[in-house]
């Protein structure tokens, strides 16, 4: 039997059936990959990298106590494998200096709270306060009650751009005493300024940090004509001046078995912090805070055991790595594994949890996409039968049925040279069922038209013929059989054709 369209349609392939097919799984997962590498580099963009293998501290005077503090340092943070070069320096100043210089290569330093203006601790941040810097003053006759009763003597206030200096001139300042008036002030400061005193060259001698050591105080405590200043006034020096703390120097500090001093005396000190740039990676914060607890928590005279560090900060901001140290201590992974091992589980796990974040919710969709994929294949056709469909139940022309024909025979070709995966292989033949069902519809309106002679079929193939609704009357009228007869009887001819 002769296609409607006069010709003997040719064999056509049957669809490749596949278990899995690759290229619909890999464009499933197309939108996830994208999703996983805008993450990771987001992530990229966002993490911290690896700390750096090497540091730089500014300490003070060689032989100081910052100076001695920063050489533990640099052996506490060798046992990590971070190697800290030490600078000597004239003092806090000079330290605020370098840390404020971008080019200085200055990553760290210590820094006597009252020495920084505002302008100078941008872009530095405070690790915590590591030590008390006491002031002692020292001086010649009769008991003095307050700083401004040294109006007029020579007093030696500390070497130009020295902490003690600073600390100095601020607290003469509040008592009417400045440069350039009948008060002399000498830059001396150390054993020059305790020599200067002790000789008569200087009336009074004020000390701090390591001039004004247990040892030093007690020497010249015991020096005849020479007396500790009793900062009477300490609750309103600390007060006016908030970076200032009231010490208490306990009765026998100096020698228990004579009882000196026989009396308490307060004092005034500032503390000194532990300041670093504000791109000091928190792996290295961490660390540098550690190294602090080791080196300054001890008890002495002038502080209690753990006291330092602390975060106690007055001219610089505490960082916030600093603060959650100060919190919680070292987080879980730093606890547990070596610092080199901690850093890079630290970093990879700002990957890894974005993407497990986003990934697990994403994968979810990967089976619901393919099978869209698959089935859309399929699904695509079923609007080209449906047009065809509806054309087969209006009024056509034999040629514009064959038409119609030759289009359905494409869907056909179409379909069987798919590639499906098994899974989906009823899709598939429901698909073939329904295009069957389409081509019986077609058949038999073709079926109810009037017999043509084999010269009208091929005329009809090359103009238009008038319109006919024999094809329409046909399948609607009494005893036409119904479409589920006619698609059982086409594919049973089917079955009975001969291979």
């Amino acid at each position: 039997m002769k296609p409607a369209t006069g010709r003997k349609r040719p064999t056509h392939l049957v669809a490749r059936f596949v278990a899995i097919s690759w290229r619909d799984l890999a464009v499933s997962f197309g939108p996830i990959v994208l999703i996983a590498v805008v993450a990771i580099w987001l992530a990229v963009r966002l993490i911290q990298p690896a700390p750096p293998s090497t540091l730089t501290i500014s300490a003070g005077p060689q032989g100081s106590s910052f100076w001695t503090a920063a050489q533990k340092y640099k052996e506490i943070l060798a046992r990590n494998r971070i190697t800290l070069n030490v600078l000597p320096s004239e003092g806090s100043l000079q330290n605020l200096k370098r840390l404020s210089d971008p080019n200085s290569n200055v990553d760290v330093g210590f820094v006597q709270d009252g020495v920084a203006p505002g302008a100078a601790s941008n872009g530095l941040m405070s690790l915590g306060s590591v030590s008390y810097v006491p002031l002692a003053i020292f001086y010649h006759g009769p008991t003095v009650a307050r700083l401004s009763e040294f109006k007029g003597q020579r007093l030696a206030v500390g070497a130009e751009g020295s902490g003690t200096r600073e600390l100095a001139l601020a607290l003469l300042k509040a008592n009417g005493i400045e440069p350039g008036g009948a008060t002399k002030l000498l830059p001396l400061s150390g054993d020059d300024a305790a020599q200067a005193l002790i000789s008569g060259k200087v009336d009074a001698a004020f000390l701090a940090g390591d001039s004004a050591q247990p040892a030093v105080m007690g020497k010249l405590y015991r020096t005849p004509n020479v007396q500790f200043y009793d900062f009477t006034q300490a609750d309103a020096y600390t007060r006016r001046f908030p970076y200032l703390t009231q010490l208490e120097l306990p009765m026998g500090a100096f020698d228990l078995g004579k009882n000196l001093p026989s009396a308490p005396i307060h004092m005034v000190a500032p503390t000194a912090e532990l300041v670093a740039r504000d791109s000091l990676h928190p792996a290295l914060s961490d660390l540098l805070i550690e190294a602090a607890r080791e080196v300054h928590g001890r008890a002495n005279i002038m502080q209690r055991a753990g006291e330092f560090p602390a975060p106690l900060a007055h001219d610089f901001t505490i960082s916030d790595d600093a603060a959650r140290y100060y919190k919680s201590g070292k987080s879980f992974l730093y606890r547990l594994l070596p610092f080199w091992l901690a850093s890079l589980a630290d970093r990879l796990l700002v990957v890894v949890v974005p993407l497990v974040v986003l990934l697990i919710p994403a994968l979810r969709l990967v089976p619901s996409l393919y099978a869209w994929r698959v089935k859309s294949r399929i699904y695509r056709w079923y609007g080209a039968l449906i047009a065809i469909e509806r054309s087969a139940l209006s009024d056509h022309s034999p040629a514009e049925r064959a038409s119609l024909l030759q289009r359905l025979d494409a869907i056909e070709d179409s379909v069987n040279g798919l590639k499906m995966p098994l899974a989906y292989a009823d899709q598939f033949y429901v698909l073939r069922e329904h295009i069957g069902f389409v081509r019986a519809r077609l058949m038999q309106s073709r079926e109810a038209q009037p017999e043509m002679s084999e010269e009208e079929q091929d005329e009809g193939a090359n103009q238009d013929f008038a319109t006919v609704t024999e094809a329409g009357d046909a399948a609607t009228a009494p005893g036409a059989p119904d479409e589920a007869a006619v698609i059982g009887e086409t594919r049973a001819d089917e079955r009975r054709k001969p291979d």
